[in-house]
């Protein structure tokens, strides 16, 4: 009989077993990919369309797995209903995938500051330029990682997202504090940060809500005794350790 294995949340997926992480690389270039990344990374309006709707939902999903340990927050539709198309005007972010069949009917409203992905021409449209806002030499390393596993399997391309998340999101750690027998997190000094495009990015990325659920769930790992070593922790250690930094833990 058929039977489904549901993927491991705490693990990275890999080329070709996850399909959707496959369909996404094969239907992007890495600067597309980049770009869709950047825009994740900063909470926009996001349309996802094909033709073939097995492709379009798992280039959605594949999408908001790059933010992964994070997870996208807001609107999240990978398949719009027709009847739902005025999610497309919402004000709010959203992540939405739209049949190719519909896309004259979206963009006939008025669309405000949306990107929108072709994932059959391998284009992409944004009125923004947010790759620009990331930290260029996380964009660099990236971009080279990317190129080096564009025809590799394995789960080089999931490790390549997940370095970057490290490599931004990573100090947290160092802005972990103790207040009244509680972990707690110090934004002031998380935004302490030698680098001003970094610090840029991360006193913007503080009030993002994909940052603030991550904040909190880990609080609450930490407060309560749960598990805390994971794939990304282990990615942000060899991270201070390739960079030459001591290993703080509280």
């Amino acid at each position: 009989l058929p039977y489904f294995i549901a993927p491991d949340v705490g693990s990275l997926p890999t080329i070709p077993e996850s399909r959707n992480l496959t369909e996404l690389v094969v239907a992007m270039d890495v600067n597309n990919m980049l770009h869709l990344y950047a825009s994740m990374l900063l909470e926009r309006r996001i349309l996802i369309t094909s033709s073939k709707l097995s492709t379009l939902t798992a280039c959605v999903h594949a999408s908001s797995a790059l933010l992964f340990p994070m997870y996208w927050q807001h609107i999240y539709i990978p398949v719009l209903p027709p009847h739902l198309i005025d999610y497309c005007c919402a004000p709010m972010p959203y992540l939405i995938g739209v049949h190719s069949s519909l896309m004259e009917r979206v963009k006939s409203r008025a669309l405000e500051d949306v990107v929108i992905l072709n994932v059959d021409t391998n284009t992409l449209e944004s009125p923004f330029e947010d790759l620009k806002k990331i930290p260029s030499d996380v964009v660099s390393l990236l971009k080279m990682k990317l190129k080096k596993q564009s025809a590799a399997t394995g789960d080089g391309v999931a490790r390549a997202f997940l370095r970057s998340q490290a490599l931004l999101f990573g100090g947290y750690r160092d802005a972990l504090v103790c207040e009244s027998g509680d972990i707690a997190f110090c934004e002031e000094s998380f935004l302490n940060h030698k680098s001003n495009t970094m610090k840029q990015f991360l006193e913007n990325a503080v009030h993002l809500q994909f940052f603030k659920q991550f904040i909190d769930s880990r609080l609450e790992k930490l407060n309560t005794g749960k598990e805390f070593a994971d794939v990304f922790e282990d990615e942000i250690t060899h991270c201070l350790l390739t960079a030459g930094e001591s290993v703080h833990w509280l």
